[in-house]
């Protein structure tokens, strides 16, 4: 019997690696939906960026892979996330670019609702791109509830249409077989003309979490700062958006004023890790982000800020705000801003 089930594990071995997602270091992303063109764009525009938790992970539960005991919600539970989470980008006020994070295409996690779609319903009028991020066969642990089929990502839907969109593969430190069932993070890039001037680039972004994850992070922000100092110079305005699983610079986490108990993310990011002029983007009195070893209470579940906006010395920040949802549809709340583009 034990011979048959260790021939058994090696057999699952050998598909999921002969099926491994295994991405090109750059790809090229279809662009779907609608847009307008980007003779429109106003010097001002609105952003909106937030880790939707595919759904799962809203204020009553906790996660096996961070301390807690679930593996997914219980059905009612999801139904009530994700249609607050709909709800809630559906009363956004409709910015001009949306970031969102963890979008489940179809996973057993979040009971094969094609999260993916019904997003770009709301943004029926928006253009739309998509990047795999997550995509594993069948995820087996933890042995006794097997997480299952996997397949989510990015997505950034735009008021106008970009010229491409790119997926940026980041490093992976995982080995195998560690690494085939593990997320393969990316960001993904867009590319906007601005009339007269030069290139509008968003890169939205997912970096690696848990605790076994800092080496990837240092790796992580290297390909993004290669890629943002190029970019801006060649005279493009440059802005990053998403999770990026580290405290934005400079971080106090006695400014939280929210209510949460705050921490801080160690290793923090390098204080020198972008030149003078550029700016990090964040709401400092407001958590983005609870610890899910426990469901949600409020002043006692540890929180932090780890969404936020970088942007290019040529971009003005006008304001940034946390929305406070107390994580009740996800364990990120949302956030918002609104910039001038330099002349």
């Amino acid at each position: 019997m034990l011979l048959l089930a260790v021939a058994g594990f090696g057999i699952f071995l050998s598909w999921a690696t002969i099926n491994d997602y295994k991405p090109a270091s750059i790809i090229e992303l279809p662009i779907k939906g609608k847009g307008m063109p980007m003779d429109g764009l106003s010097d001002t525009i609105s952003l909106f960026s937030w880790n939707i938790g595919y759904g799962g992970l809203g204020k009553e539960m906790d996660f096996f892979y961070e301390g807690g005991k679930k593996v997914r919600p219980t059905a009612g539970e999801f139904g009530k996330y994700f249609s607050g989470i709909l709800g809630s980008l559906t009363h956004s006020g409709y910015p001009d670019f949306v970031f969102i994070q963890e979008a489940d295409f179809k996973a057993k996690r979040s009971y094969y609702i094609n999260e993916v779609a019904q997003i770009d319903s709301i943004f029926d009028s928006y253009a739309s791109v998509y990047a795999t991020n997550y995509k594993a066969g069948f995820v087996p642990i933890p042995v006794a509830e097997p997480m299952g089929r996997v397949e989510a990502g990015l997505m950034t839907l735009s008021r106008y249409r970009p010229a491409e969109a790119e997926r940026l593969a980041y490093p992976s430190s995982y080995s195998w077989p560690k690494r085939l069932f593990m997320l393969d993070r990316c960001g993904l890039l867009t590319r906007y003309k601005v009339p007269g001037h030069a290139w509008l680039v968003l890169i939205n972004t997912h970096n690696s979490a848990f605790s076994d994850a800092a080496a990837m992070r240092k790796k992580e922000l290297a390909v993004l700062k290669k890629t943002i100092m190029d970019e801006y110079a060649l005279g493009n305005y440059v802005i990053v958006a998403g999770d990026w699983n580290q405290n934005p610079i400079p971080f106090d986490h006695t400014l939280v004023t929210d209510g949460n108990r705050t921490h801080r993310i160690t290793p923090p990011i390098p204080a020198d890790f972008l030149p003078a002029g550029w700016q990090w983007a964040f709401d400092p009195a407001k958590a983005t982000n609870r610890n899910v070893n426990e469901p949600y209470l409020k002043g006692h579940t540890g929180t932090t800020i780890i969404d936020f906006f970088v942007v290019s010395p040529n971009v003005e920040v006008l304001n940034v705000n946390t929305l406070p949802q107390d994580f009740e549809y996800s364990d990120h709340q949302a956030v918002e801003m609104r910039v001038r583009l330099g002349r």
